[in-house]
């Protein structure tokens, strides 16, 4: 009976090794691969959004260069992004329309 016992651990960290292995060596997700992101410097400023009752909160990344907007949805009581803006995407647009 012990050597049957033993047998069955041999065996599943044999599978578990394997698995290991798999998920080590195994292909690289898509935002891995990205541009290591400099840490951010955050601002956040709060207001009204135009034509509706929802308040919003603007953070903007100084370092980075990026506005996010988001506001507080009660109904699912978590915050749901409204948009974002890369500021220097947009600063190269206005400069490339003069």
């Amino acid at each position: 009976m012990n050597d049957r016992r033993h047998r069955g651990l041999i065996v599943l960290n044999a599978v578990l090794l394997l698995v290991l292995g798999a998920v080590v060596l195994g292909p690289r997700a898509g935002a891995q691969d990205a541009v290591a992101r400099a840490p951010g410097s955050y601002t956040m400023v709060g207001g009204r959004v135009n034509g509706g009752n929802a308040n919003a909160v603007w953070i903007v990344d100084g370092i980075n260069q990026e506005i996010v907007a988001v506001r507080w949805d009660n109904s699912r009581t978590r915050l749901t992004g409204i948009g974002f803006r890369d500021i220097v995407a947009d600063g190269k647009a206005q400069a490339g329309s003069r």
